[in-house]
């Protein structure tokens, strides 16, 4: 059973950063891209980030390119998202994803955690 547990979300001000974190369990962490998502109210799920297995390719959502990194460590089965220079609209509920294939879609990824809340006051 796969479990994928994010945490490390809260309350920021505009300007301000926040760190990330999706801990899986129940699948061999680096045979396994991981993504993030986020859903803002209102709004349709979104995508923002992926990483390959090894970590050495990164792909980002032109919304948050230069500014979010994604990272991960298999050897603690974790990814990581670093957001730096966040603004009121990056205000969302974030998801980790896992799947076999980076994509903007989230039809294409297999396991989901249950989401962290990200809030960026102006």
């Amino acid at each position: 059973q796969v479990q994928l547990v994010e945490s490390g979300g809260g309350l920021v001000q505009a300007g301000g950063s926040l760190r990330l974190s999706c801990a899986a369990s129940g699948r061999t962490f680096s045979a396994y891209i991981m993504g993030w998502f986020r859903q803002a109210p209102g709004k349709e799920r979104e995508y923002v980030a992926c990483i390959n297995r090894s970590g050495s390719s990164t792909y980002y959502a032109d919304s948050v390119k230069g500014r979010f990194t994604i990272s991960r460590d298999n050897a603690k089965n974790t990814v990581y998202l670093q957001m730096n220079s966040l603004k009121p609209e990056d205000t969302a509920v974030y998801y980790c994803a896992m799947g076999t294939v980076c994509s903007i879609l989230d039809s294409r990824y297999d396991y989901w955690g249950q989401g962290a809340q990200v809030t960026v006051s102006s």
